[in-house]
């Protein structure tokens, strides 16, 4: 069958019917939705927006968790020929306004009634919007329950219009609306195609192994490309879907026992850490046993990665090693794991050597929302693997580095430009067409890309040397009591740093120390913590270059939060967010 649009990889999932296709997972329960189950409300969601008005050219929000719903909503809109506005519940609401009223929006479908009051809140500042649908719990007046839309829908032969009205969709048409995090500026809202999604999907699945018997697990934000990439691969090859909050995860993901998810560096540092920490309160047999294993599932893994023979002699010391203590680490992660995707921000290295070590294979990608998204990944097989880089680009797609070093790209996936924005858009096109990512790239002899920074962080100092932050701030965050780290230098005379601390992690040292502490302040002013940094960034300086050593540090009360302002949904540090909230910090610093 032709792959022309979204929905296109939808009609591969009816293809294969279960009773438990899709199930919601939450600390209560689960739910779960049979294949036709689903096909059934979302056409008729579909007829009912439709019934309400709702056709080509327009524009729906979509703010809801990880649920079957979110996909209902997404392919009943899709259906009509419409586009859908994915946004994140961590948003305010003025930016939800914001971009309700940039993009148009005509309706709105939310899952809770607390995401909904930031809807009711704002409805007479945007006349376009007219319709509000609410998944779950009590509603105000004025909004529409799921159920009421899907009971009001005419759902005799709902099923036969759906595919007649998909058929008819322009691949070029409008598919999703998704606006930037906007961690250099105002949101823009990059304007992606159903033929944009195609294509990335179709080359992304080459390097990605995905058959029906798969149970993907979607805990990344829907509403972030990534996720919602990956998840129409899943339909593709018609997996078991299972959805839960990124909030949640981590108690959940053991009795889920998915083979497959995506999910950002943080989460993968975050299981680590607990590992570790599991390790070092056990007895000293048990650590040294554990690390035993580590180091046999690291030489196996190095053999596994490059395609080189293991010996006989390293397979029968790896079987015992994950017999005595790889296996039981990954039923930490449910047992059944064959691989993860990695994408969002770098992956660190010693990170992604960790889960190769367990066997847990991470396939570290790289990719922008202007680019549906992804540019580059890893593949499974030898050779197409390559730990500290984001794999090879896509082979639908060119590629070129700027004079400065700036990757940029061209290809079928690449955006439209920018809603309302054609100076903005011109801004990040080149004469050729290409794409300029911002982001600072190295590319080996092999074809595999090496993203080194974002071109708007680096740092020059007052004494004209350029500085990438991320390789040290990724390097620091080896310790376990640093959440993040913010490096600040840009035309002064030497770096200072700003430390989100892993607030756990340094209880646990600060009670093991018997240092008392009332609050949080407290306890990062102490002595002993400042004493605790100082030998992290003294460690850190002794492998710098004299002009990238820190000079000054200063330790946050609280760590940075996406509630706080400080970071973006998909927890990358808002820098200049960061600098102007903690000016005083800096100008302490400096002083």
């Amino acid at each position: 069958m032709t792959l022309r649009t979204v929905l296109d990889f939808y009609r591969h999932d009816t293809e294969s019917p279960r009773s438990r296709h899709y199930v919601r997972h939450t600390p209560e329960g689960r739910t779960s939705f049979s294949t036709n189950e689903f096909f059934s409300q979302m056409t008729a969601l579909a007829e009912a927006l439709s019934d309400q008005g709702i056709g080509a050219g327009d524009r729906v929000m979509l703010l809801s968790d990880n649920r079957p719903e979110w996909h209902m909503a997404d392919l009943a809109v899709l259906s009509l020929g419409a586009a859908d506005v994915p946004v994140y519940g961590t948003l305010t609401t003025d930016q939800i306004a914001y971009q309700v009223r940039d993009s148009g929006a005509r309706a709105a479908i939310v899952d809770s009634a607390e995401q909904m009051a930031k809807f009711v809140q704002i409805k007479d500042r945007c006349p376009d919007l007219k319709l509000l649908i609410q998944i779950d719990g009590e509603r105000d007046d004025g909004v529409t329950g799921w159920e009421d839309m899907i009971m009001g829908g005419s759902i005799r032969r709902a099923g036969d219009r759906f595919w007649d009205r998909a058929a008819t969709i322009d691949e070029d048409s409008l598919m999703t609306l998704i606006y930037t995090s906007g961690t250099t500026g105002e949101p823009k809202g990059v304007m992606l195609t159903h033929r944009n999604l195609v294509q990335n999907v179709r080359y992304s699945a080459d390097r990605i192994p995905v058959d029906r018997t798969d149970l993907a697990l979607e805990f990344l934000p829907l509403c972030h490309v990534l996720e919602r990439m990956i998840g129409y691969i899943y339909m593709w090859r018609a997996t078991f879907h299972a959805y839960c909050s990124v909030h949640h995860v981590g108690d959940l993901v053991g009795d889920i026992r998915p083979t497959l998810f995506a999910g950002v560096p943080r989460f993968y540092e975050k299981v680590q850490q607990k590992i570790m920490d599991k390790v070092a309160g056990s007895g000293a047999l048990k650590r040294a046993l554990f690390h035993w294993a580590l180091d046999v599932g690291r030489e196996h893994s190095r053999h596994r990665i490059t395609g080189k023979n293991v010996s006989a002699m390293l397979e029968r010391r790896y079987r015992l090693a994950d017999n005595l203590v790889l296996s039981k680490v990954r039923e930490g992660l449910g047992g059944r794991i064959r691989f993860a995707i990695s994408g969002g921000a770098e992956l660190p290295m010693h990170v992604n050597e960790f889960f190769h070590s367990l066997g847990v294979t991470i396939m570290e990608g790289y990719g922008l929302t202007e680019t549906s998204p992804v540019i580059a990944v890893n593949g499974a097989k030898p050779g197409e693997l390559r730990l500290g880089t984001v794999g090879k680009p896509l082979t639908n797609l060119a590629i070129k580095l700027a004079e400065d070093g700036e990757l940029c790209v061209k290809g079928p996936s690449v955006m439209q430009g920018y809603w309302n924005k054609e100076e903005q858009t011109a801004e990040v096109f080149d004469e050729e067409g290409f794409f300029h990512t911002g982001d600072i790239a190295e590319v080996d002899g092999d074809g595999f890309v090496l993203i080194i920074d974002r071109k708007k962080d680096l740092i020059v100092t007052a004494g004209g040397k350029n500085i990438a932050p991320q390789p040290i701030e990724s390097q620091i965050k080896h310790s376990p009591f640093v959440e993040a780290v913010v490096l600040i230098g840009d035309r002064r005379p030497f770096l200072v740093a700003l430390f989100s601390p892993a607030v756990e992690e340094l209880e646990r040292w600060a009670k093991a120390n018997k240092i008392e502490f009332t609050d949080h302040e407290e306890l990062t002013s102490h002595a002993e913590t400042q004493q605790l940094f100082a030998d992290i960034v003294e460690r850190q300086n002794a492998v710098l270059a004299r002009f990238e050593q820190i000079k000054q540090f200063r330790i946050l009360a609280e760590p940075l939060t996406v509630e706080g302002g400080h970071l973006t949904p998909t927890l990358k540090v808002k820098r200049r967010v960061v600098e102007e909230q903690f000016a005083h910090l800096v100008k302490e610093m400096y002083s």
